[in-house]
């Protein structure tokens, strides 16, 4: 190779190394794209922000060695609501009067973020509401968007499972007794009863609730044949506890809401044989699934990720993707969200949005049943 040659090379692969090193500069150096966070990190529902956070965290990770969002680093600003309707409206507006914010998501619950979409809305800042299953969450304004599976489409889902494979017809129903709850009831006791169930007793109780021997003899004096829970998996377990404990041997069945190992951690052999529905389950061998797996027990140490880590990955992931084709105007994301197309997803495999409802199609749904101390896709054979 001539000296010309040789110098030229040199040159060029300075050159490379050069832009490189003022890319990682650039990138290193500018203000991070920033997100608004309403969730609870205290109160009664604090894990789920805890765990939201886990799932935001290894997305972030892998958006930012990609090359973040068009050179830039994604980060978000975490405000604890303790998904109370009073405090997720104060930090709508602290979010809305921030300019540095381009996108809010949260909160955990669909009351607590819909007490505050009408301020979103005002403001034109989209509030992507990833856990609010309640219908009417979307209907709220044309800045309201989100990845979770509404109630209206998964209680039918638990309706089957429960009537029409476990061959349950008397069914006793308890429920939260919140704006989620109650609606969850009515869609799962409306499919219920078109598939050829008798709802024989139905209980709401508070979120604060502990102890519930008193509603549990009720239930077991109306003789079902079936249990049904729309419950979180803390409430769920402390209830599978005392109905054992009040002599009630029939079968239990779950929303999706209480899928988590700390359902079987805090239920025990109470919750043994409970039937649950999901949109997500470890075993499923799709890619998305498992690469999703892998990464979190690697920056985990080893923990089993479950359902809300999830939904957050996928949801910082959606983040990603949107403002890869908006930017950093809050309008111009709005729109995004209609033009984003088969986002890898958890819990969707890919993900594209139904502009008329503003939510995305095509859950996956496991049928699972807890056998031995884990969950495990149930084999179709009776508890």
């Amino acid at each position: 190779m001539s000296n010309i040659n040789r110098r030229t090379l040199v040159e060029g692969s300075l050159a490379l190394m050069a832009g490189a090193a003022f890319s990682r500069a650039a990138f290193a150096d500018a203000d991070p794209i920033l997100l608004g966070v309403s969730g609870p990190l205290t109160g009664p529902n604090a894990q789920y922000g805890t765990q939201w956070k886990q799932g935001f965290d290894l997305a972030l990770d892998e958006i930012t060695a990609t090359g973040g969002i068009n050179g830039r680093k994604l980060a978000y600003t975490f405000e604890d609501s303790q998904s109370d309707p009073r405090q997720s409206v104060a930090i709508a507006q602290k979010f809305v009067s921030d300019p540095r914010i381009v996108l809010e998501l949260g909160d955990f619950s669909s009351p607590a973020s819909m007490a505050a979409s009408p301020i979103y809305q005002r403001g034109g800042l989209v509030q992507f509401g990833f856990t609010n299953s309640h219908p009417d969450f979307t209907k709220g304004g044309d800045f309201m968007w989100s990845t979770s599976v509404s109630q209206a489409d998964e209680q039918p889902l638990l309706a089957r499972y429960a009537v029409k494979r476990l061959g349950l017809k008397k069914l006793a129903v308890l429920h939260l007794n919140t704006d989620w709850g109650r609606t969850s009831r009515d869609y799962f006791n409306n499919a219920a009863k078109e598939y050829g169930a008798e709802i024989v007793v139905t209980e709401g109780y508070i979120p604060e609730e502990r102890d519930f021997r008193s509603t549990l003899v009720r239930v077991r004096d109306a003789n079902p044949d079936g249990l049904v829970l729309i419950s979180y998996y803390s409430d769920g377990a402390l209830i599978a506890r005392q109905a054992r404990q009040v002599g009630l041997k029939q079968v239990i069945c779950a929303a999706s809401s209480v899928y988590s190992p700390k359902f079987i951690e805090l239920g025990g052999e109470a919750v043994e044989d409970v039937h649950v529905g999901t949109r997500y389950f470890p075993e499923d061998p799709r890619p998305e699934v498992q690469k999703f797996i892998a990464g979190f027990k690697k920056k985990y140490n080893g923990q089993e990720p479950d359902a809300f880590n999830a939904y957050a990955y996928d949801a910082m992931n959606m983040a990603a993707a949107v403002l890869k084709i908006g930017g950093t105007d809050r309008k111009a994301i709005r729109d995004a969200f209609a033009k984003v197309k088969d986002v890898p997803s958890v819990i969707f495999g890919t993900a594209t949005f139904d502009v008329a409802t503003r939510r995305v199609k095509g859950a996956m749904n496991a049928e699972l049943v807890v056998r031995k101390g884990q969950f495990t896709v149930w084999d179709g054979k009776p508890t």
